[in-house]
């Protein structure tokens, strides 16, 4: 809306020329970071009330822990995601270009994988069991439709948001040309990396304040590449193939990063409210649909390092271990599990996990100029 206005009315000479303000990217994203943080902080205390008074509450599988769970969480509201969901729609309105096809396409995805995620849930809290939501099968389908459908977009040469003869190419961290041109076979990296994001971030949503702060720092990474990516100077400064208009990704970012910072307020040990599958829905499907736009798949698993560490385990334990070979290698997966079995405390867990992904984010930033 702020930025519709400077459009609209802006006049260099004239009573609106403060507008120009809205112009630049970097005050955007300034503004954008604090109105999603407050609007969680202000908002959240009413919408939690709100989740708990209609019954939208979790139940704990309390067979997970060897000190048989935390009595405390039983009952704590869920569907936080919707809290996420709506401070990133009001945000975005305030300070996006939503002419931006970036942005547009973002919007889709958040709404699509929300949607996904509270459905699981929605069903869940019905059955009163956490086993009982959506089918893995159903999960995976709807993750693959979005996939498949952004791959119809991104492309397509009058569709997609980036130049058509880059958009089938594959790019790897720390090297300066793409390595593959891959044509619609392009088409299976965006399933994959869409449905990848989706479940790693959805695996380590398993401890309080666990995955909200390393996808704040995977998102603020993927912010600072949209920023070179859709910048003429820089990107020719640092031998990025240039996409106009993905600068405005970066606005995206920041309204990401001040939900998920200000979600955090809530969910930090002990957590007041959890986001559930509608909230790691959310920030996986969205953050596999970010990597993409920007094609930075690979480097997500860099920066996103603990959330393949946690979808590997998964991987190790149930289709390796129990399917194929009828044996745990894990006390537990996914590993942040394995580590509590082991006698960590949650929130020792927690902040080691944040550590870890502060790191990975550096050497993230570090592959922008170490080509």
């Amino acid at each position: 809306m702020f930025y519709a206005l400077y459009v609209w009315l802006y006049d260099p000479e004239g009573f609106f020329s403060f507008l120009r303000l809205f112009n630049y990217l970097t005050s955007r994203a300034i503004f954008a970071v604090m109105t999603s943080f407050f609007f969680v902080l202000i908002a959240g205390r009413p919408m939690i009330r709100a989740l708990y008074e209609r019954g939208l509450r979790d139940t704990a599988r309390l067979e997970l822990f060897p000190s048989g769970g935390d009595p405390k969480k039983t009952g704590t509201p869920t569907m936080g995601g919707l809290i996420l969901l709506l401070a990133t729609l009001v945000s975005c309105l305030l300070w996006c270009d939503l002419s931006n096809r970036f942005i547009q396409i973002l919007l889709v995805a958040s709404v699509w994988f929300a949607g996904l995620g509270y459905l699981d849930d929605s069903r869940k809290i019905r059955h009163q069991d956490s086993s009982r939501g959506l089918s893995r099968g159903k999960k995976y389908a709807g993750q693959i439709v979005f996939g498949l459908m952004l791959s119809a977009v991104f492309l397509h040469p009058a569709l997609s948001p980036v130049p058509p003869e880059i958009a089938p190419k594959l790019f790897v961290p720390f090297w300066k040309f793409p390595v593959l041109d891959l044509s619609w076979g392009y088409t299976a990296v965006i399933v994959l990396a869409v449905v990848y994001a989706a479940n790693a971030i959805n695996f380590a949503d398993g401890m309080d304040g666990l995955a909200i702060m390393p996808s704040a720092y995977v998102i603020a990474v993927y912010g600072a590449f949209a920023y070179v990516l859709g910048n003429a100077k820089y990107s020719r400064y640092l031998m990025f193939d240039y996409f106009p208009g993905a600068g405005e990704v970066m606005i995206f970012c920041a309204v990401l990063v001040g939900a998920c910072v200000g979600f955090l307020w809530y969910n930090s040990y002990p957590a007041e409210v959890f986001m559930g599958d509608t909230g790691s829905m959310f920030l996986g499907g969205t953050v596999g649909t970010l990597i993409v736009l920007l094609k930075q798949e690979i480097l997500f698993l860099i920066v996103g390092g603990i959330f393949l560490a946690e979808i590997l385990s998964v991987a190790l334990q149930d289709w390796l271990g129990i399917q194929r070979i009828g044996r745990r290698f894990l006390y537990r997966a996914p590993i942040h599990d394995c580590f509590q079995y082991m006698g960590l405390s949650e929130t020792k867990i927690t902040i080691r996990f944040w550590i870890v992904s502060g790191i990975l984010a550096l050497v993230g930033l570090a592959s922008l100029k170490i080509r």
